[in-house]
């Protein structure tokens, strides 16, 4: 029984482990085109973004970060990063956010000729939090510690199928609403058209017997 309840947590804990991402992002003098990432939070979540490049300032590149959410929301923009760079922040919605990349090529060097590689890792919600100081302030034992984790991950996989419902609920709402309004419209013209059916018959019939054919 213990083996198995420690797999259920090796396994719900490796859930929660942030993947990371290798990006090379060739530097341009004209208009780089950004690469981006993009994920999914929910409101209130926190985000924590860990960047590592290589190169250094001054080697003839600018990298620029931006991070923007999908309602224009911009959490935050560094530009000429090098080395290592954390930024944490909190979601403002329920919604995607992009982490995208800008690589200015300095005057002097030719296009195609320099490039970044990127190692971009992304934590979000109970992988975000700092754990190790909370276990020390809390002085919790490792497996009160990893009970807390799968905790905070099953409230947030909670909360993120409580969105998922509702979401389902506003789209079912709008296309019966939109249903309604097609069968409305199309019964409005219905009507106009059988109005105008008659009218046609009733002009003719008197224009007819003006001419005395009928």
């Amino acid at each position: 029984m213990r083996s198995i309840l420690a797999i259920f947590i090796t396994l719900l804990v490796s859930l929660q482990l942030a993947s990371c991402l290798r990006l090379e992002v060739p530097a341009s003098g004209h208009n780089p085109p950004p690469k981006c990432v993009r994920e999914f939070v929910s409101d209130g979540q926190l985000v924590v973004v860990r960047v590592e490049t290589n190169g250094y300032v001054g080697d003839g590149q600018i990298l620029t970060l931006r991070i923007i959410d999908s309602d224009g929301n911009e959490y935050r923009k560094k530009r000429d990063v090098a080395g290592s760079f954390k930024v944490a922040f909190t979601a403002y919605a329920s919604s995607s956010f992009d982490v995208c990349f800008e690589n200015h090529l300095v005057n002097g060097y030719r296009d195609g000729q320099l490039s970044r590689e990127i190692e971009l890792e992304i934590e979000a919600g109970a992988a975000a939090r700092d754990w190790n100081a909370i276990q020390a302030t809390e002085k919790l034992k490792p497996v009160e510690v990893q009970f807390r984790k799968i905790e905070e991950m099953i409230e947030e996989v909670s909360g993120e199928l409580d969105y998922l419902v509702r979401r389902e609920e506003r789209l079912r709402d709008t296309n019966e609403s939109t249903n309604r309004r097609v069968r409305n419209f199309s019964f409005v013209i219905s009507l106009v058209l059988i109005g105008l059916g008659l009218w046609q018959v009733y002009y003719l019939r008197n224009y007819f017997r003006s001419k005395h054919i009928l």
